[in-house]
């Protein structure tokens, strides 16, 4: 097969071992900077090109879309769509991901376990939107954030108060969560690939850190879940349509909770500490797929 990963730098964990996982079972795999493309989106003829030249002849395309270049990287897969490429996560479900409200209100529309959950812009009720999770201690998020950035734990009411007017201040969309202190600064990050978890680990923050980002001085080891942590994960990248994704759960008294559901999750820290090489696992999903394609095609 000719697989094309679409990332902006080819020298990044997973892009490189989801390149030597395609090489080492045959297929012949590029590496092409999604920002560097640009379209011909005429009906008929419909093109991406690369440095002047048309890509053509390609079965797959693994996008490794950042979340500062959506827009235009959610664009190109769209026109590999158009082409009949085949792509694991769509454009369509990498954008659903990505609007945090949105992908919430699709969680909790099917039934998925979240935190208590509130959304506001320029309310004055303050009090009842902190009153809606539940009260101090709760977790106040800029909608637009990433990676922990933007992303405050309020220990206190008046903290709380203090945040919330602060942002508002900044004209933001403001998400507000109840705080699962049985978490402990613990996460689990489920890796989700079709529809099976295919590896999983736990994340704990660093001392004094209730973010569990292991760029921020975390530390991870491998997790065991139980059949609804199983199960909520599955269930978690189905609602987005992403069938490659990192589904981040909490282990809440009432179950588990889903946190975020990523498109493009990295593979570092999961093969690390797990010892599951999943970049041979996406590769095998995509020869899987193809081949299910092709046997549709064919009646």
């Amino acid at each position: 097969m000719r697989i094309i990963i679409l990332s902006r730098d080819s020298t990044l964990y997973s892009t490189r071992r989801l390149k030597e996982a395609g090489e080492a079972l045959g297929h012949e795999m590029r590496v092409i900077d999604h920002m560097r493309c640009y379209m011909d989106i005429t009906s008929h003829d419909p093109k991406v090109l690369y440095q002047g030249t048309p890509i053509t002849d390609v079965d797959a395309i693994i996008p490794r879309i950042g979340a500062s270049n959506t827009f235009y990287g959610t664009a190109v897969v769209r026109q590999f769509e158009i082409m009949g490429v085949f792509t694991p996560n769509s454009s369509q479900a990498i954008t659903r991901s990505r609007d945090k409200l949105s992908s919430l209100q699709l969680l909790a529309r099917r039934g998925i376990g979240l935190p208590v959950t509130g959304f506001a812009h320029s309310t004055q009720d303050i009090d009842g939107l902190i009153d809606l999770v539940g009260g101090a201690p709760l977790v106040i998020k800029l909608l637009e954030g990433t990676q922990g950035i933007g992303v405050v734990l309020a220990e206190t009411y008046q903290a709380a108060k203090s945040v919330i007017e602060a942002f508002r201040g900044l004209d933001a969309n403001i998400l507000v969560q109840e705080y699962i202190k049985e978490a402990k600064g613990a996460d689990i990050r489920c890796f989700v690939v079709g529809d099976k978890v295919i590896a999983s680990m736990k994340r704990q923050g660093a001392a004094g850190e209730f973010r569990s980002n292991l760029h921020r001085g975390g530390s991870a080891s491998r997790a065991k879940l139980t059949p609804e942590e199983r199960s909520t994960a599955v269930r978690a990248a189905k609602a987005m349509g992403l069938r490659v994704a990192g589904v981040d759960l909490l282990r809440s008294n009432h179950g588990p909770v889903v946190m975020e559901v990523n498109s493009s999750p990295g593979l570092e820290g999961i093969e690390k500490y797990t010892n599951i090489d999943v970049g041979t696992k996406i590769i095998n999903f995509i020869e899987k797929s193809l081949k299910a394609r092709e046997l549709q095609n064919e009646t």
